[in-house]
């Protein structure tokens, strides 16, 4: 599926972006995870919900900001872009995540969708970026999925996906690129505590995972 959406500013690309990856990791959208996940004030974060709700991207109702079918739509071509753009830039250029991370982050308004369509087929028409998260208008499947701390000592799993709460938060995104904790790899939890942090066999390494981060790793166990 190609997306062809009107231009937009690229902060209201930002914005739908945002709304749209906090959706996807199950959050209820208000104007304070806005506010923390863009690192914006509270007033530019409320003055461009105006605006997008006059451009008829999004909808707000009791605080809770929704997008609309524009909005959405909007919002996957910028995210298939981003993603496409990470995968390119760590299986074809091997830059490590966190660049190719904020690479992708201005590729992903000047992509053109012709280029969008060559980086596909380039790539194989992959289904999901490096960290495992699906790509918009891909043939992805969502896999039965469970949080690695869920796990019990002994049980062995495969990571699936690192959703995008855990690619915002300051050197994550490299200490799981550098501990093999990347979709794909197989692993053994070895140890657990009640606060939900958890040790794991993974790639020949003992590896120590706080709890932040294993309540939101997705593995699979079967």
């Amino acid at each position: 599926m190609k997306y062809r959406t009107p231009e937009y500013h690229p902060a209201f690309e930002e914005y739908c972006e945002t709304i749209f990856e906090l959706a996807e990791d199950d959050f209820e959208v208000i104007q304070a995870r806005i506010v923390e996940r863009l690192e914006v004030s509270r007033p530019a974060v409320s003055e461009m919900i105006h605006r997008l709700e006059d451009a008829g991207l999004v909808n707000v109702a009791d605080g809770a900001i929704k997008l609309t079918s524009d909005g959405q739509e909007l919002a996957a071509s910028v995210v298939r872009r981003h993603r496409l753009a990470e995968r390119f830039l760590t299986d074809v250029l091997g830059l490590d995540w966190t660049d190719a991370h904020h690479e992708a982050g201005k590729w992903e308004h000047v992509i053109s969708p012709d280029v969008e369509d060559a980086l596909n087929r380039l790539l194989g028409e992959p289904t999901t970026c490096p960290h495992g998260n699906p790509i918009p208008g891909s043939s992805y499947r969502k896999p039965d999925s469970h949080q690695l701390c869920q796990v019990p000592v002994g049980g062995q799993f495969t990571v699936n996906r690192i959703p995008e709460e855990l690619e915002f938060t300051p050197g994550l995104l490299a200490f799981l690129e550098e501990s093999s904790l990347i979709p794909g790899e197989r692993g053994t939890v070895t140890a657990s505590s009640p606060d939900g942090t958890v040790t794991v066999e993974i790639d020949g390494r003992h590896v120590g995972v706080g709890s932040f981060a294993s309540e939101r790793i997705l593995v699979t166990t079967a």
